[in-house]
């Protein structure tokens, strides 16, 4: 980590906000995780044709956005900690705008679904 030893060693509280920042995303994406695994397991004990193809994609979309979201974490907490070292602005990050606007299309997805008005 050749950039850790780049600029000053910000203040610690900013350090420390940084990486408690971080790993609430990380819990945010380890419950996205853990409901697709659910969501799965629950789909797996279906035989319905129907049924099945659309939960299996609804948990590998669960399960690729927690991937994202551990791994926007980890660049942002960088980005972060490496301008607080440089003593620059904070870079701005699409993280969050991605997360809400996957969250509604899945939420809606998952109404149209449960309310049997899929094609």
């Amino acid at each position: 980590m050749a950039w850790f030893d780049e600029g000053k060693d910000p203040d610690y509280r900013f350090s420390l906000a940084n990486e408690r920042t971080f790993l609430a995303w990380i819990r945010t994406a380890l419950a996205i995780l853990a409901g697709a695994v659910i969501l799965y397991q629950f789909s797996a004990s279906l035989e319905t044709a129907l049924v099945l193809p659309a939960l299996k994609v609804l948990t590998g979309a669960l399960a690729i956005l927690a991937a994202v979201i551990g791994a926007g974490a980890f660049f942002r907490w960088r980005a972060n900690e490496l301008a607080m070292r440089l003593e620059q602005s904070l870079p701005r990050s699409s993280l969050i705008v991605w997360l809400a606007i996957t969250i509604v299309v899945l939420s809606i997805g998952s109404a149209l679904w449960m309310l049997g008005l899929h094609p």
